[in-house]
């Protein structure tokens, strides 16, 4: 079996590598970044990708985006994506479309050889791989179905129309309200559905997805 390993850490790198190695897995190349990944697969062909989520040079998504683009390009190839912790973006659209070989592990799991090899020949086989933390979190649609039905009747009208894709401003004008009272109710939007602020995602985006979820 021949895997490629794309991680910027060079200590889990090599780690992997080592343990892959003493299992009779051939790690044909083990890179840092998404377009050393693009190359080694397509010089490579292997059966695994295992790719870390957040990869320069954002260290953000773009092991994820890579991800997608390797399943679009290699449809047999399995993916394993691994995450110090959780995330949502690119893995719910992957696990929905591709279900099929596609894996998404934390790192602290990795570190056992037994469960990266169950995980690999579960995937190489036509499985699928999810944490159970990672279950719970992509999954847990009960605690969205509850933090909206605490939504009043104007804040689940103003976040529909959030969902239309409709400015503060225009929500405004379409619930003949003034702007201040529409930024209160996205507030308090925000605190209902547990959207804290943050630099890594976008809280207006993810109460749109919460609402279509529902």
């Amino acid at each position: 079996m021949r895997v490629v390993i794309a991680d910027d850490s060079g200590l889990l790198r090599d780690g992997l590598t080592r343990l892959l190695v003493e299992t009779g897995i051939e790690v044909c190349a083990a890179v840092a970044d998404a377009d050393a990944l693009h190359a080694a697969v397509d010089e490579h062909r292997p059966e695994v990708a295992i790719v870390d989520i957040r990869m320069p040079p954002t260290f953000t998504h773009e092991g994820a985006r890579a991800a997608v683009e390797l399943r679009r390009r290699h449809p047999d190839l399995s993916i394993l994506l691994l995450s110090q912790s959780l995330e949502s973006r690119y893995v719910v659209d992957l696990a929905r479309a591709h279900p099929e070989r596609f894996g998404y592990l934390l790192k602290d799991r990795v570190v056992d050889v037994g469960v990266l090899r169950d995980a690999i020949g579960t995937l190489v086989a036509g499985g699928t791989v999810l944490d159970p933390a990672v279950v719970s979190h992509l999954m847990g649609g009960q605690k969205v179905y509850d933090q909206l039905a605490q939504l009043s009747d104007r804040e689940r009208a103003v976040l529909e129309l959030m969902a239309q894709g409709k400015s503060n401003g225009a929500i405004a004008s379409a619930l003949v309200i003034d702007l201040r009272t529409v930024e209160s109710h996205i507030a308090r939007i925000m605190t209902k559905l547990d959207l804290h602020p943050s630099t890594e995602e976008h809280r207006r985006v993810l109460a749109v997805l919460a609402w279509l979820r529902s």
